[in-house]
């Protein structure tokens, strides 16, 4: 008896039920039917020792654990044929109808030990023939668009779906080579994911590592994702009838790598994320091409008429990352008769730090809808973009139906983080080094009201540009920070809009203009105190 064998209750080794781990032999019949007879039973464990077992699709019950031993692995099969279609979301989307292991209202599973499952993504892949992206173009490409899916979305995806099922757990085992996204829990309630590792190519098409989809009370922990597509993403959707509030999720101590999203909220959002923490990981690109880097560590976004009300983000080290921090509220409209822009508030980021950024951290609203109640505390960034001064004044696009990503803006015109359309926006303890000379101010605020700045530290933009440049700027203030070395002028304030702008208590010995008031404010709108 295998030393994995529990000694009391139902136990299906998938050898008596016919399956050969033999790497040629289909088994999805004979693994299937261990699971029938593991539920028929009322439960038990499934169990799958050493060797490489071939096959199709897979319909996990009630009450069954499927445990991979150590040197095990399900091996998809590359014949689409072999994965039964279950209906409900579209057959030609990146999230389709056909599963390596599927489950529905099922209650009480699990997928456990330390075997492998491997989706054989690459037989599902092909090239889109695209030329080599010049030097200076990859900041905002993407290696994964070399790869695109055979024919229409021809491959399964969700490599793992789980619908609408309670008490799941997924522990300890590797997911590798997904055709597509590797694990979604979709309508769940109780998840937990502890322990998995997760291995696609950096150049696989829509290879997400873990999706969760309108479901609650799930967490994620001590997981070692890298993969071609966003690491983890929240995302509020149902195709198959239901729209729940993504609400209690918790993702802690994780390493996370991929050329797209380190943690993600978005795309879609359709419906709403209440009480969502991530904290103590790492998020990391090792010394490749800039395509091959994570395009954001963070990127909080509701685009789709849905709401963020409640989210918590907490000791990051970010490496190699190409931008930070990115905070979208946006209107893509989406096929929706009437849409809006939804709701963004109450994200809380701190003690963070990123070294080796390309891209400016932006929190962005549209103009009739403010992102609102966001606090930055004890972040520090170290960039290597090296801006131009003529980016200072270029005209950035709203794009407000645009697909949200960091780069949907172009090249920003501050080094450290881009603000606009917010409203009660607090940072304190932002410290922003240029590991190049960069002739851009630190931060650029842009239709910005209540805006609470303390402790504002960085490197010296050079003359004729301003260390903070505030514009259409209400109701702010600008408390205990200092003007570094190089720097000309330390606040600059302009905008017919800009009022009630207030500096208290800031160390303004290396400046040669303290606060600079042009383009249509007045001097009567700023006060300056010791």
């Amino acid at each position: 008896m295998s030393p994995s064998r529990p000694s009391l209750g139902h136990f299906f080794d998938v050898r008596d039920h016919g399956a050969k781990g033999d790497r040629s032999t289909l088994n999805s019949r004979a693994i299937q039917d261990a699971i029938d007879a593991a539920a028929a039973a009322g439960g038990g464990l499934v169990y799958v020792p050493p060797g490489t077992y071939l096959t199709g699709g897979l319909a996990l019950k009630s009450h069954v654990t499927l445990h991979l031993e150590a040197g095990a692995t399900l091996l998809g099969s590359p014949d689409l044929a072999d994965y039964p279609a279950y209906p409900g979301p579209p057959v030609d989307c990146d999230a389709n109808q056909r599963h390596l292991i599927y489950a529905r209202g099922a209650e009480n599973i699990a997928i456990t030990g330390l075997g492998t499952i491997d989706g054989q993504g690459q037989a599902f892949w092909e090239s889109r023939g695209r030329p080599p992206v010049p030097l200076e173009d990859q900041w905002r490409d993407v290696i994964a668009w070399n790869l695109k899916p055979v024919g229409e979305n021809d491959r399964p995806s969700p490599m793992i779906e789980l619908v609408e099922c309670r008490n799941v757990r997924i522990e300890d085992v590797t997911l590798r080579n997904s055709p597509g996204w590797t694990l979604r829990p979709i309508g769940c309630d109780t998840v937990l994911i502890r322990g998995i590792v997760i291995r696609n190519p950096i150049d696989g098409p829509n290879t997400d590592g873990i999706d969760p989809t309108c479901s609650e009370n799930v967490l994620i922990a001590n997981c070692d994702i890298d993969t071609g597509d966003d690491a983890i993403c929240l995302k509020s959707e149902d195709p198959y009838g239901g729209l729940r509030v993504s609400r209690n999720i918790t993702v802690t101590n994780c390493v996370l790598s991929t050329c797209c999203n380190g943690f993600k909220i978005g795309t879609r959002t359709l419906g709403g994320f209440e009480n969502i923490t991530f904290s103590n990981s790492v998020i990391y690109s090792r010394q490749v091409p800039l395509n091959e880097r994570v395009i954001a560590g963070l990127a909080i976004e509701v685009v789709d008429g849905g709401w963020i009300d409640g989210l918590v983000v907490t000791g990051l080290r970010l490496q190699n990352v190409r931008t930070p921090i990115f905070v979208r509220l946006g209107n893509r409209g989406d096929g929706r008769p009437a849409p809006s822009p939804g709701r963004l508030r109450g994200v809380m980021i701190s003690d963070l730090h990123a070294s080796g950024a390309i891209l400016t951290s932006s929190i962005s609203g549209v103009v009739d809808q403010h992102v609102e109640d966001v606090t930055l505390r004890n972040i520090r960034i170290d960039t290597d973009e090296g801006g131009q001064r003529e980016w200072v004044d270029r005209v950035v696009p709203e794009v407000e139906a645009d697909y949200p990503e960091a780069r949907m803006f172009g090249r920003l015109p501050s080094y450290g983080l881009y603000c606009r359309h917010v409203t009660g926006v607090t940072v304190s303890g932002l410290t922003v080094r240029c590991t190049v000379p960069d002739r851009r101010p630190l931060l650029v605020t842009d239709d910005a009201a209540d805006l609470n700045l303390t402790d504002i530290d960085g490197s010296g933009p050079g003359p004729d540009v301003a260390l903070l440049d505030l514009r259409d700027t209400r109701d702010a203030s600008i408390r205990t920070s200092r003007a570094p070395r190089g720097t000309d002028v330390f606040a600059r304030v302009s905008g017919s809009r800009s009022e009630r702008v207030a500096l208290v208590g800031n160390d303004l010995t290396n400046a040669r203009i303290p606060v600079l008031v042009t383009g249509g404010a007045t001097a009567d709108r700023v006060t300056t105190r010791d």
